[in-house]
């Protein structure tokens, strides 16, 4: 398949971490039109809108050089979700994100993606410091940043102001 992105491949355990494929679109179509965990934050969109934040999630990589990686189950061979770093314009600071399908959450596949995104920003990319800002009723991600050492005080972002910001510093990895 031809590189969409200027993405690494990242491998942990049970997961392999590669740049986005257009073999990956119905996948994350589907996920971003009709997954109940982006029902529930009132964040669906149409299968139009799905297919240009995947242009997007491109882009993202040739202008920030980072981005959101296809998170594939080794044992399976399927896309389990997306992890990455991503910087909106007028974001203030990279943010350290995931998004796991259905069938995939529960499993510990976030915290494991993740930790690997952030061992590779630290050693590669010379970040020190991620940010992840998480809607104050998401529970199950405020989990996974508690598990990957981050911490937030309850301050919201200001760009977002659902959402809390949880620090990551990334020499912890």
């Amino acid at each position: 398949m031809k590189n969409l992105s200027t993405a690494p491949m990242l491998t942990t355990q049970r997961l392999v971490l590669r740049g986005p494929e257009r073999s990956d679109l119905p996948e994350f179509t589907r996920f971003m039109t009709s997954a109940p965990s982006m029902a529930a934050q009132g964040e669906t969109v149409t299968a139009e809108q799905a297919w240009f934040g995947f242009l997007t999630g491109i882009g993202h990589w040739h202008w920030h050089g980072f981005g959101f990686f296809t998170v594939v189950e080794k044992q399976t061979g399927h896309p389990v979700g997306r992890v990455g770093l991503i910087k909106h314009s007028g974001w203030p600071d990279v943010e350290l994100a995931w998004h796991l399908f259905e069938d995939a959450e529960g499993k510990g596949f976030a915290t494991e993606a993740a930790m690997a995104v952030k061992k590779w920003a630290c050693e590669d990319l010379g970040f020190d410091r991620l940010y992840s800002y998480i809607d104050a009723q998401n529970t199950r991600s405020k989990a996974v940043a508690k598990r990957l050492g981050a911490i937030s005080d309850g301050t919201r972002a200001a760009h977002e102001p659902e959402a809390e910001i949880w620090v990551h510093s990334v020499e912890s990895h």
